[in-house]
C-alpha cells in the first residue's frame, strides 16, 4: 500500500482544482477504504467549484459518484469485505437520532455528512466511506458506466418517484436532458410512461440522446409540448423553467425540482399554480432510494452514456459540463 495518493483538491471558489499528493486515508470504525476505479462528474461538483454551494470542508477532494473495490475495513464492518465492489453516493452519513432520521427521512437529517462536500470524495485514488452508506453494484455494469447511477441515477429516481406512479403521471416532461434525465427517461419508459424532453434551444445532441433513451418528443424548453403533461421534472438549474413547466402540466399536475441549486424563480401569476398543481423539490437521497434503484438497474439494464476523462483532466470535465459540451455523463477513470 502506498503512503500517498494522487487527488484533485478544491483550491477555492472559482479556481481550478489542483493535482496534489496527499496521505492515503485510514478507515475508522464502521468505515471502508475503497480503491477508486471511476468517479462521475456531477453538476453538484460544479456548483461547489463555482462557489454556488458554500462552506465545503477545507482542502476538499470532490466527487460523489464513486465506484471501486474495498481495500480495507475498519473495526465493526460486517457488510463488506476487501475485494467487494461498491458504490458511494452523495449522502455519506446521518446522525440517526434527529426527528427526520427517526421518521425515515434521513435525507433531511439535521447533522449529515455529504461525500465530496463535507467529507472527502472520489476525485482521488482512494476514499474512505461509512460502510452503512455504500451500495453493492449490479454486475452487468462496468465501473465507468456504473458511476452515474450513484447520483444522476439516484436523484433522478427519487425525483421520478415524487412525480407519482405511472398510472397517475403517464405523460412526463423532463427539463434539462443530461446525466440524470437520460437515466430517468429509460426508467420511465420501462414503466409505461410517455417522456417529453426539453433542452436548450438548438441542442440537437441532447434531443437526439432523448430519442435514443425512449422519449416520444424532444424540443426546446421555450416550446409547449404537443400535449398537456401529468408531471414535469426539472434537472437544469434554471429557475425560469419553473413557470414554463407549470404552464405545461395539466390540472392536478406536479412539477418536481431535482437539483440541489437553482437560480431564482421569477415572479409568475398564481393561475399557473392554481387548479391544484403542485410544486416541490428533492433534497438529497435515502439509503432506501439507493437499494431500490440498484434493484431497478439489475432488472432493467440502463444504458449510461458517458464521456471518460483521466483523473488529471477533472478541470476539463468540469469545464465541458459547465459549457454544455457533454452528452450524458462525464466520468473520471482512476488509473492506479
Amino acid at each position: 500500500m502506498p503512503e500517498t495518493m494522487r487527488a484533485m483538491q478544491y483550491a477555492g471558489a472559482g479556481q481550478p482544482l489542483a493535482l496534489v499528493r496527499v496521505p492515503v486515508p485510514e478507515p475508522g470504525p464502521g468505515e471502508v477504504r475503497i480503491a477508486v476505479a471511476a468517479c462521475g462528474v456531477c453538476r453538484t461538483d460544479l456548483h461547489i467549484v463555482d462557489g454556488d454551494l458554500r462552506h465545503p470542508k477545507p482542502a476538499l477532494i470532490p466527487g460523489h459518484e464513486i465506484v471501486g473495490r474495498v481495500d480495507a475495513c475498519g473495526a465493526g464492518v460486517t457488510a463488506f469485505r476487501p475485494g467487494d465492489r461498491v458504490g458511494v453516493p452523495w449522502l455519506g452519513h446521518t446522525c440517526g437520532h434527529c426527528r427526520y432520521c427517526l421518521r425515515h427521512h434521513e435525507n433531511l437529517c439535521d447533522a449529515p455528512l455529504f461525500t465530496g462536500y463535507t467529507r472527502d470524495g472520489g476525485y482521488a485514488e482512494y476514499v474512505v466511506a461509512d460502510s452503512k452508506y455504500c451500495f453493492g453494484i449490479p454486475p452487468a455494469y462496468d465501473d465507468e458506466h456504473a458511476a452515474p447511477l450513484l447520483c444522476a441515477g439516484l436523484i433522478g429516481y427519487r425525483t421520478l418517484r415524487m412525480a407519482g406512479p405511472a398510472a397517475d403521471a403517464r405523460r412526463l416532461g423532463i427539463y434539462g436532458f443530461g446525466a440524470a434525465a437520460h437515466l430517468v427517461s429509460q426508467i420511465a419508459v420501462a414503466q409505461g410512461r410517455e417522456v417529453f424532453a426539453f433542452t436548450r434551444a438548438g441542442d440537437t445532441g441532447a434531443q437526439q440522446l432523448a430519442y435514443q433513451t425512449g422519449a416520444c418528443w424532444a424540443g426546446s424548453s421555450d416550446h409547449q409540448p404537443p400535449a398537456l403533461l401529468d408531471a414535469a421534472l426539472i434537472f437544469a438549474p434554471v429557475g425560469a423553467l419553473v413557470p414554463k413547466a407549470l404552464r405545461a402540466v395539466d390540472k392536478g399536475g406536479t412539477v418536481v425540482c431535482g437539483g440541489i441549486h437553482m437560480s431564482d424563480i421569477p415572479s409568475m401569476p398564481y393561475e399557473l399554480l392554481w387548479e391544484e398543481r403542485r410544486l416541490c423539490s428533492v433534497a438529497n437521497l435515502t439509503r432506501a432510494d439507493g437499494i431500490a434503484l440498484m434493484e431497478v438497474a439489475a432488472r432493467t439494464l440502463l444504458h449510461t452514456h458517458t464521456t471518460a476523462y483521466p483523473l488529471e483532466q477533472a478541470n476539463a470535465a468540469l469545464a465541458d459540463l459547465r459549457d454544455g459540451r457533454i452528452s450524458g455523463a462525464a466520468v473520471l477513470q482512476i488509473d492506479h
